[in-house]
């Protein structure tokens, strides 16, 4: 039986799922956190059998793939590591490089390298566990996944800032959006369970959760994404300011006597609904305490009016809208976050139905089934997305 691996890694973190091909049934899940930071986890979820956690001291980048390639064979997970004949890595910045997801090769590897000034905390880390792979299985086929693939041909009317165009064309600065496979992967789904082709719909995808980004398909084509040059932009976030005026960076960096790079760091890590609530990132908390917490309340009604400006701004852009999909963590399990924006979009034909919202990580329409505007909950599977895009590209 053929086997695909698919590597999603951050700078700590490595997730991965070993899928069967072609039936594409999941085998194991895996987790190991804390990767070079004392006391690493490595965690697998296997279907019928109890989860397996073991802490280790320190895991480093190899000892993670060393430890999941024995697990594999050690659990019987793969008689052989012959049986894995793909491995397919989640790599974050792509550029304009990369419009669709390849073979990787050691040009390839080179340019994943090369482009890590757009995501210096990922694409490095994607480039080491891509080599340390190579070294172990280096019969195996490996494919490079790019979250910014998807926004490669955006319109330049959307993806350029209104800054000298040298600035594009000689330091490639322009709009690179995030969260691209999965807006990928809940956009053709949507259309699959709407009975459509995508390129006969008017689609906007919100993958909302602790990074958030809203992306327009127009016929099958992304016309706009909100995240930006890095994944700062856009709407607000957990902990992520979202768009705001630039003169604030020099402002802040000047008035609390830091650098500019100390303020991108609060607005990365210490804004969005952290920041305005002062009492914690998570929605569910703000929720439970925004009757007695004015910032709270707060917090979540900025959430709610930036996320239905991009709504609405990418319905006058599209000129109208066929299907609007929620998904990630917020999108897929927030009930009340998601009545309460369908609230304000009223105006273009989306009327919540109560009984059909209240569902949490489950394919369903959640708005009156008479609406112009069809509303549906589809659940991410980026993972299966790539496994998708290994056979596509392997075979």
């Amino acid at each position: 039986m053929k086997k695909d691996l698919v590597i999603s890694a951050g700078s700590s973190t490595l997730k991965w799922k070993l899928f069967s091909i072609p039936d594409e049934t999941v085998i194991a899940t895996g987790l190991i956190d804390r990767i070079n930071l004392p006391n690493s986890v490595f965690m697998v979820k296997r279907p019928h059998h109890d989860p397996y956690k073991v802490v280790k001291p320190s895991i480093t980048y190899d000892l993670a793939v060393t430890m999941l390639l024995s697990f594999l064979k050690d659990h019987g997970l793969v008689k052989h590591l012959r049986e894995i004949t793909g491995i397919g890595h989640r790599v974050v910045a792509g550029g304009e490089h990369f419009k669709d997801s390849v073979l990787i090769d050691d040009e390839v590897l080179a340019e994943i390298h090369n482009l890590a000034e757009y995501a210096p905390l990922h694409n490095p880390v994607q480039a080491r566990y891509i080599e340390i792979f190579k070294q172990l299985l280096p019969d195996v086929r490996q494919v490079a996944v790019f979250d910014t693939s998807l926004y490669a041909d955006m319109p330049k009317v959307n993806c350029l800032y209104p800054i000298p165009y040298e600035y594009y064309t000689d330091l490639g600065i322009r709009k690179y959006g995030a969260h691209g496979t999965s807006h990928r992967y809940v956009a053709n789904r949507a259309a699959d369970l709407l009975k459509k082709d995508l390129s006969d719909l008017k689609m906007i995808t919100c993958h909302l959760g602790s990074g958030s980004s809203i992306t327009a398909f127009n016929q099958g084509h992304v016309i706009d994404t909100s995240m930006g040059f890095i994944p700062l932009g856009g709407v607000m976030m957990a902990t992520r300011s979202g768009d705001l005026d630039p003169s604030l960076v020099g402002f802040l960096a000047e008035k609390l006597g830091i650098s500019v790079n100390e303020v991108i760091d609060i607005l990365n890590q210490k804004s969005g609904l952290l920041g305005i609530s002062q009492l914690s990132p998570d929605q569910r908390d703000l929720e439970d305490a925004e009757n007695s917490n004015p910032q709270a309340k707060l917090a979540l009604e900025m959430f709610i009016n930036r996320v239905v400006r991009f709504i609405g701004s990418y319905v006058a852009e599209l000129g109208g809208l066929d299907a609007l999909i929620f998904t990630a963590g917020c999108g897929e399990n927030g009930i009340a976050m998601r009545e309460r924006i369908m609230e304000q979009l009223t105006y273009f034909g989306i009327n919540a139905d109560v009984e059909r919202n209240n569902v949490r990580g489950k394919e369903q329409q959640i708005n009156q089934v008479t609406d112009a505007v069809q509303v549906l909950v589809v659940p991410t599977n980026e993972e299966l997305m790539i496994a998708r895009d290994i056979q596509r590209i392997l075979r």
